[in-house]
């Protein structure tokens, strides 16, 4: 009997805050999860890792790399910036990607980048503050943001993020960078039928229900 994987970094997505943008039901319908964390150890070097998922749940790649960076602010950029080139090898143009990080202000820059684009002026509601020796991968993150059909961020807790063992102690999970290459399509069942966006997710659906409140998010960004 086949076992079933069950989809944590799509889970992972549904029940996280998304800085900047309402989180309506058809926005869970991911084609690609990214999750990313970066380390910074003034001692020894730091180290980057990344998890990317299907929504099925199927493990596309994963990376535990050492690495030197001045301090977490640019581990964190550097480690979405390669996380987000490693999918954009893997997965059509067209993907709906989820990103999941545990930087509050990476999560909050990715969204307002987003938002950027959908203006008329091209300029975010709230302005992006990038820490400055970030400045080069937050160039490489926009340029992916804009190369897939839709992106958003989510803001996870480090407890959480399953790429954060992979950057903490990359000499621990080398063996991750070994796995073969894959380039996992999910299931289209979600585009040729979709779903009916009036309910949210069961997993949002039972929110707040102690208050008698109903679970749902705005149908809108």
């Amino acid at each position: 009997m086949a076992a079933y994987r069950r989809p944590v970094l799509r889970n992972l997505f549904d029940e996280s805050p998304t800085p900047h943008i309402a989180h309506p039901p058809r926005t869970h319908r991911r084609d690609f999860y990214v999750a990313t964390d970066g380390s910074y150890r003034p001692d020894r070097d730091g180290g980057l890792g990344v998890v990317i998922e299907t929504r099925d749940g199927e493990r596309v790649a994963r990376l535990s790399v050492p690495d030197t960076v001045p301090d977490n602010n640019v581990a964190e950029y550097r480690a979405l910036h390669l996380g987000l080139d490693v999918l954009a090898a893997r997965a059509p143009r067209d993907s709906r990607v989820g990103v999941l990080v545990d930087h509050d202000g990476l999560a909050a820059n990715v969204n307002r980048a987003i938002l950027a684009g959908r203006g008329p002026d091209l300029r975010p509601p709230h302005p992006v503050s990038v820490p400055g020796e970030s400045t080069r991968h937050w160039r490489g993150i926009r340029a992916r943001i804009a190369g897939f059909d839709e992106i958003r961020a989510a803001r996870i807790d480090s407890s959480e993020n399953p790429a954060h063992p992979l950057a903490n102690a990359p000499d621990q999970y080398a063996h991750v960078n070994r796995e073969p290459d894959r380039c996992v399509l999910p299931d289209s069942t979600d585009r040729l039928f979709g779903t009916d966006e009036r309910y949210p997710p069961p997993s949002r659906a039972n929110r707040n229900r102690s208050n008698g409140v109903s679970g749902g998010e705005p149908a809108s960004d």
